[in-house]
């Protein structure tokens, strides 16, 4: 009856007191920080004691650790991803506002957190929840509330009463062992609806905060840092509390074993945007490190081609409209509008204008480059008035990337054979078989070191600073290997005041578009049915993005439609004349 402040949330007056000696509101049930003073009279006449007793919150189990929930162990996971991505150079606000407020959104989506509790809960069930909430009983343990940011000042994280009582009949009810106290009904109960929070999703949820600040990160550049161990992802619960326990089921959510596959991540980042009714992103202009003219020049930098035909992607990107702001920018709640993959994009405009340039047909592009190295022979010190450098030969360019691709082929091969998916921390699904398994892993670890040094094996070198290059060209080298300042003259001609190809032809991918909601390609990719050229480009940034040809080959196919769809309407409907 003393305590006359007004709640936070509601603004009412009307306050109850926990097992655990807080202040909770009865209209809203939101707990407070403010613990209870009484004056107990049975120990010391006219002393007044506060109480900081938490009750019998049941936090400590018999095994030394405490009761945590399954979102708290994915919070910690975003935490961990997000102070890499700082590290790594992304602005602090990405982790501090953006990043932690779309967790919260999605908590409160999914009805885990920042969700009121039915009017009937009791007292007893309140408890049940506070020990997810308090910060104050273990400063080891993470809090929902001030994982993300520490510079928080808020009260106290109003989690689902109904979800944690539940979760507690369900855990007394089963045999099945796990290390939290909803991980058995995590993967029982059906959340479709709800969008089930998993570790590709982690993932998704970086992106969408890097795309909302703009970063100049891609998702191809983001999941190359996960398998580069830049970020963490794989065996990223080695980093949760000690009184975390990980067992049993909650191995099966946390424990990956594959790498992150670009479309999956992908999807559910839409899927995620729509989810939490997020508005409009902030626009992609020109200047933006996504807009496919920025990211087609550091495309051509990283695949060894002349600067020269970036003014060739740039004339693409604008006559088919994919620069465009409102082409460019998301728009969840728009779920008409096309999703763009930047990356993959700007790849496939490259290989368009290849295409355009060069033919890539086995037969056209060995013709110019023979007529390049030609007159490359008979001019080896005079450079060439169009641009200042030699004529670009296709065929010397098309070995010397084929050679260093080839070399980091076989060494990111290696290192994928050669990975251990094996955490260093032992994992055990029972708590039965915990010694055995502390036992085998220390045999394992002796033995190793024992092989080690019989074989005078290597340590392995620390992992090299990431970069957003995998392949690097100097135009300093004398040996003719960097082809940026190479000219296109010999392939061009001028008509009109307009430099234009002198090759009239052009061979399309495919005539007609599959239904992409249905399978869930535009077109369908067999490297038999393509000539070797296409093939080989293709495959070059399929490389440098780490994704399937096939999404390229997607994006190519878009591309040409949109670029020749006159002409491909006028062909289709000449077509359905003749079969009447």
């Amino acid at each position: 009856r003393d305590f006359n402040e007004r709640c936070a949330q509601c603004s009412e007056v009307n306050w109850g007191v926990t097992d655990g000696g807080r202040f909770y509101c009865r209209s809203c049930h939101n707990v407070t920080e403010r613990t209870r003073e009484v004056v107990n009279t049975d120990f010391i006449t006219n002393s007044r004691v506060q109480t900081i007793s938490k009750g019998s919150r049941k936090q400590e189990k018999n095994d030394g650790g405490c009761e945590w929930y399954i979102c708290e162990g994915f919070q910690l996971v975003l935490k961990k991803q997000a102070e890499a991505l700082e590290a790594l150079g992304v602005c602090p606000q990405m982790k501090d506002e953006i990043l932690c407020s779309f967790w919260r959104c999605y908590l409160q989506k999914s009805k885990q957190a920042y969700c009121k509790r039915p009017a009937g809960e009791t007292v007893k069930a309140l408890s049940v929840c506070e020990s997810s909430t308090d910060v104050d009983s273990d400063p080891e343990r993470p809090s929902l509330l001030h994982l993300l940011s520490f510079s928080e000042s808020e009260g106290d994280l109003q989690t689902d009463c109904s979800f944690a009582s539940s979760v507690s009949k369900v855990s007394e009810n089963t045999s099945v062992c796990s290390g939290s106290v909803d991980g058995s009904l995590y993967l029982v109960k059906n959340q479709k609806e709800k969008l089930r929070m998993t570790m590709p999703m982690t993932l998704s949820f970086c992106y969408m905060a890097l795309l909302w600040v703009r970063e100049p990160i891609t998702l191809s550049e983001l999941l190359r840092f996960v398998v580069e161990g830049h970020i963490p992802y794989l065996n990223v619960f080695q980093h949760f509390p000690e009184k975390m326990k990980l067992c049993g089921l909650d191995l099966k959510i946390f424990c990956v074993e594959s790498w992150p596959v670009y479309e999956e991540v992908f999807n559910k980042m839409h899927e995620l945007a729509a989810f939490l009714d997020l508005p409009r992103f902030p626009d992609i202009t020109e200047s933006c490190f996504l807009h496919p003219d920025m990211l087609c020049m550091k495309y051509l930098m990283e695949a060894n081609l002349p600067d020269e035909l970036h003014n060739w992607t740039c004339r693409v990107v604008k006559k088919i409209g994919i620069g465009e702001v409102d082409f460019l920018t998301l728009t969840p709640e728009n779920k008409s509008t096309r999703k763009v993959k930047y990356d993959v994009l700007a790849a496939a405009v490259i290989v368009v204008v290849l295409k355009l340039l060069f033919l890539l047909d086995d037969r056209y592009e060995w013709l110019l480059s023979e007529f390049a190295e030609e007159r490359n022979k008979n001019n080896p010190e005079v450079p060439m008035f169009y641009s200042g450098g030699p004529y670009f030969e296709f065929k010397k360019w098309y070995e010397v990337v084929k050679r260093s691709l080839d070399v980091e082929q076989k060494k990111l091969d290696e290192e994928r054979a050669k990975y251990l998916w094996r955490c260093e921390k032992p994992l055990f699904y029972s708590v039965k078989n915990k010694s055995k398994v502390l036992k085998r892993r220390q045999m394992v670890v002796n033995l190793q070191n024992q092989f080690g040094k019989l074989s005078g094996s290597v340590q392995r070198a620390e992992k090299p600073n990431p970069s957003s290059f995998q392949l690097s060209w100097s135009e300093e080298n004398t040996d003719g290997s960097c082809f940026h300042g190479h000219s296109l003259k010999g392939i061009l001609q001028e008509k009109c005041g307009l430099l234009t190809a002198m090759n009239p032809d052009y061979w399309l991918c495919t005539v007609k578009l599959c239904n992409e909601k249905l399978c869930g390609h535009l077109a369908h990719y067999r490297e038999v049915e393509f000539p070797q050229s296409y093939h080989f480009v293709v495959g070059l940034f399929s490389f440098l993005l780490r994704i399937q040809p096939s999404y390229i080959h997607d994006e190519v196919c878009m591309i040409e439609h949109k670029l020749f769809n006159k002409k491909l309407y006028k062909k289709l409907k000449y077509n359905t004349v003749l079969r009447k």
